[in-house]
């Protein structure tokens, strides 16, 4: 899966021309309006909408009403759709409505694109292709069997994680050291241990960090990427939203200020 960000700057009254899908995509429509047009139906996208691609589908947008569109777009292996659900008519649709279901993925979306969730984009985009198949076919997918088996591939896996949270690890990797596609290790692992991979991956990476600002000398900056994180930014904020406070205010605490917490949590 590949995830871009979208935005089209093209005015009312430009020329539309023709295009062609390459892959399975939906894309979220987050801002603005559009004209869409494939298969001999026309579609009006508004935010909320998902555009749906299907390999080799030629369409056309259009800007009739509305300058400045946005959109955050899931592109799909073919691996996956079979996984997920690859019924042509499904695919076919060309577009869904706001629906409640599926705009709520969405916006999960974003706040995952935003780094203002801990749910990883990856996991996300599957799950909203899963409900988008499960709304337009009708029919919800079986819950996954909790097997023994699968409940030990979650736990190795967890295991696995824990010890190599500093590196990057995507969904399809911690699949592949489970064995299993990574949409039936999403569902498995999320349902054995009650968070995604991605969650777990970031909170592994979370206790490492706590127990390094509260023993270690380094510099919270060094600290980040030491244990996993690209971006200072991103682990000051995610820190902070896990331990309401900053990771420099968690050391001060963890050095004696413990006013810091009584603050945090109106004790005097």
């Amino acid at each position: 899966m590949t995830v871009s960000d979208f935005r089209c700057t093209a005015a009312p009254g430009e020329k539309p021309f023709v295009e062609q899908h390459c892959c399975h995509s939906i894309s979220f429509v987050r801002k603005g309006s559009f004209g869409y047009q494939s298969r001999g139906r026309a579609h009006e996208l508004v935010v909320g909408s998902l555009l749906i691609g299907r390999p080799g589908e030629e369409f056309v947008c259009t800007h009739d009403h509305v300058c400045g569109d946005e959109c955050l777009s899931f592109f799909f292996e073919p691996g996956l759709i079979e996984t997920i659900g690859d019924r042509r008519d499904t695919w076919e649709v060309g577009a869904a409505p706001p629906l409640a279901e599926l705009m709520v993925l969405g916006e999960l979306a974003q706040a995952a694109a935003d780094g203002i969730s801990d749910v990883g984009l990856d996991e996300v985009g599957q799950l909203l292709a899963h409900r988008f198949v499960e709304v337009v076919s009708g029919k919800a997918r079986q819950q996954v069997a909790v097997s023994a088996r699968d409940r030990r591939r979650a736990v190795e896996t967890a295991l696995w994680i824990e010890a190599h949270s500093h590196r990057e690890i995507e969904l399809d990797d911690a699949a592949a050291q489970a064995g299993v596609s990574a949409f039936h290790f999403l569902r498995a692992f999320s349902a054995v241990l009650g968070v995604t991979p991605h969650q777990y991956l970031l909170r592994s990476r979370l206790r490492h960090a706590a127990r390094l600002l509260a023993d270690d000398e380094r510099s919270v900056t060094d600290i980040a990427y030491d244990v996993g994180f690209a971006d200072l930014s991103n682990f000051v904020r995610t820190f902070h939203r896990a331990a309401g406070v900053s990771p420099l205010k968690f050391r001060q605490a963890s050095r004696g200020s413990r006013k810091i917490f009584q603050d945090r949590l109106g004790v005097n």
